[in-house]
């Protein structure tokens, strides 16, 4: 899922008021103290494990819900099973994703294999920028086949697969909705077997290693979670006029759009309010907007914005680097938040080098800032396991007998910027999923967060070999 931003202008939610007196201390509504006690009551006062809990119980309403009516969410995809760890071979796997193309060749070596089962051979990436966005029909197509061509012919043993005498399987993981009509023709000796998208390669490719996968969420600039279910929890709707494979399938991978649920379910504050009413898509993605890296600056930004004016912080001049939406990224929050040093020195010179501040933040500054900073993160993990106990109780919920076969845990495989990267995310998430199951009064087997990095390039290559494999 693309995060989409709009440019509103820095909010004023209050008027600063200042005598208009030479030599005499600004009046200012507000301190930094308080400002921030108030943040973190606002942040940090649904996190308990009984008001997650709560949420999650809120959003697993949604998702029923949505399974049976939604034509946005909770859509079944074309791969009804999941890997079983014995197909091999070497594929071609295209990711798609909004700024880049990574064209990749992909070994399966089965999971049994002394190697490591599932690796990328050879990986070319190449920027998605406008005047490639622009390109009309099959222009798009003919530029994707173009990269790939170069991929495989730059390499000697890459090269070999374009001699061979039958297409190479192809498989290709989109990071958006597409609708696939056929294939654009090109010279190149390749066949398209398979697409997914990357929620759904998420799952493949861990699933590939451990057998123990149902589900896998994508948390980097946005969220989106897949989820492997009977087909029977499906409203008949939601197939439409579709061919079923010709062996019976009794499950089917489901993307569910996990970036817009959580409206009704999901407190927010007046910074989230601001950010969702100046968004371009508002109450569109409104978890998305709540938790993910695309967001989380803006709101930090937002709150910094109100400092400025009500509570002197930067001695109430924003610095007009960050009078900007969306210019305080997530990866400066991260190294913020890994700051242990008691000054926060290295946070100081981060700033002032990156926002051009004529001065140095001053440590009790750096300090509300990063005070700040771990209360949204906080929130941010709170919530992203509210979400991930939701799909895994409507996993048990809709397929008890199948989970109860055997399996003393389930594996969610997880790939992202911000559930991977950011200081402690997925270890804070994995404390608070098992503080939910010990609090949840159903039974139900533990859920463990795995990393699965480069998902959507080996899910790929996983997909099409299941599509040969079943040949």
């Amino acid at each position: 899922m693309i995060a989409v931003h709009s440019s509103p202008v820095v909010p004023h939610l209050s008027t600063l008021k200042v005598p208009a007196v030479e030599n005499v201390t600004p009046v200012f509504e507000t301190t930094m103290d308080k400002l921030l006690k108030e943040v973190q009551e606002l942040f940090e006062q649904q996190l308990r494990v009984d008001s997650l809990l709560a949420l999650s119980k809120k959003l697993q309403t949604e998702l029923r819900e949505r399974l049976q009516s939604s034509p946005q969410c909770m859509l079944p995809s074309h791969n009804y099973t999941l890997p079983n760890g014995q197909e091999h071979g070497t594929y071609l796997a295209l990711e798609v994703g909004g700024s880049t193309l990574r064209v990749a060749l992909v070994d399966l070596d089965g999971r049994s294999s002394s190697r490591q089962p599932l690796r990328i051979r050879r990986i070319v990436t190449s920027t998605i920028d406008s005047k490639v966005r622009d390109l009309r029909g099959v222009a798009f197509f003919d530029w994707i086949a173009g990269k790939v061509g170069e991929m495989l012919l730059a390499d000697r043993e890459a090269r070999d697969y374009t001699q061979l005498k039958e297409p190479l399987p192809m498989g290709i993981a989109w990071s958006f909705p597409i609708e696939f009509v056929s294939p654009p023709t090109s010279n190149l000796n390749i066949r398209l077997d398979a697409i997914v998208n990357d929620s759904s390669a998420a799952v493949l490719s861990r699933a590939y290693i451990d057998p123990l996968t149902r589900l896998a969420v994508i948390l980097g600039t946005g969220i989106n979670a897949a989820i492997h279910l009977p087909i029977s929890s499906l409203h008949d709707s939601k197939f439409g006029r579709r061919e079923f494979p010709s062996t019976p399938a009794t499950h089917v991978l489901v993307n569910t759009e996990l970036s817009m649920f959580g409206k009704r379910a999901l407190p927010t504050t007046r910074w989230d309010d601001y950010l969702n009413a100046h968004h371009i898509l508002p109450d569109y993605q409104p978890m998305e907007y709540l938790l993910a890296g695309g967001y989380l600056g803006e709101i930090v930004r937002l709150i910094i914005a109100e400092a400025t004016e009500t509570a002197g912080l930067f001695d109430s001049r924003l610095p007009l680097t960050l009078s900007t939406p969306y210019t305080l990224d997530t990866h400066t929050l991260a190294a913020i938040e890994a700051d242990t040093y008691p000054s926060l020195s290295p946070s100081c010179k981060l700033f002032r080098e990156k926002y051009l501040l004529p001065v140095p933040p001053t440590p009790a500054e750096m300090s509300f800032i990063r005070q700040v900073i771990l209360s949204v993160s906080r929130r941010s993990q709170g919530y992203f396991a509210a979400a991930i106990h939701a799909l895994s109780s409507l996993l048990h919920e809709s397929d008890h007998t199948t989970l109860a076969n055997g399996l003393d845990h389930i594996s969610i495989g997880c790939d992202g910027s911000v559930i991977n990267k950011y200081p402690g995310y997925m270890e804070k998430s994995q404390e608070l999923l098992d503080q939910l199951a010990r609090l949840d009064r159903d039974r139900r087997k533990r859920v463990v967060l795995e990393s699965a990095g480069e998902s959507a390039v080996l899910g790929a290559g996983v997909a099409v070999a299941m599509a040969n494999a079943s040949d």
